[in-house]
């Protein structure tokens, strides 16, 4: 008898479940992948929506390392060795961090690749750090996403576009 009252609860939270499972997530996982002179380029990031807040220096403080996504930490993959803003990098599997201001960006490869946001990242496992010039965008980007071109790649959110070369 006790076995039957639990059926109408557990049905119910099999619906529950399953609802919230279709429902759209608010950062969802995206991917962008691209060639730059024969090196195949990954990165996996959760891309977050502007939703009318203010981004740059608000949402995400300045002068503090950003995870360049939502959830865990943005990765960046290559399979061969790439030159950064004219610096070596590694093929290999890194988080990926920003450290933005108001004039510039700090691009960020980390060694650790599996991190949650940048909780627990530490500056002594950088491979690389490059610093670059944000643009101001003449319209505003609403969800986050990443373009791999011919020669960088770019970070475009909210009015701000965050390029860096690749060769």
């Amino acid at each position: 008898m006790r076995l039957l009252k639990k059926i109408p609860f557990l049905t119910f939270a099999l619906l529950f479940i399953n609802f919230l499972n279709a429902q759209e997530k608010a950062s969802p996982a995206a991917v962008a992948t691209g060639k730059i002179n024969g090196a195949t380029i990954s990165i996996n990031y959760s891309s977050p929506s502007v939703k009318g807040r203010q981004i740059w220096g608000v949402l995400v403080p300045f002068n503090e390392v950003w995870r360049a996504g939502a959830n865990e930490a943005t990765t960046f993959e290559t399979d061969k060795e790439l030159t950064i803003e004219g610096s070596k990098l590694p093929a290999g599997k890194y988080s990926f961090f920003v450290l933005p201001n108001e004039k510039e960006c700090v691009i960020i490869f980390n060694k650790v690749a599996k991190q949650w946001g940048a909780y627990k990242y530490n500056h002594k496992e950088d491979q690389l750090r490059v610093t670059v010039k944000q643009q101001i965008a003449n319209s505003t980007t609403e969800k986050l996403v990443y373009t791999i071109n011919k020669d960088n790649v770019v970070l475009n959110w909210e009015k701000w576009n965050i390029p860096f070369s690749v060769k």
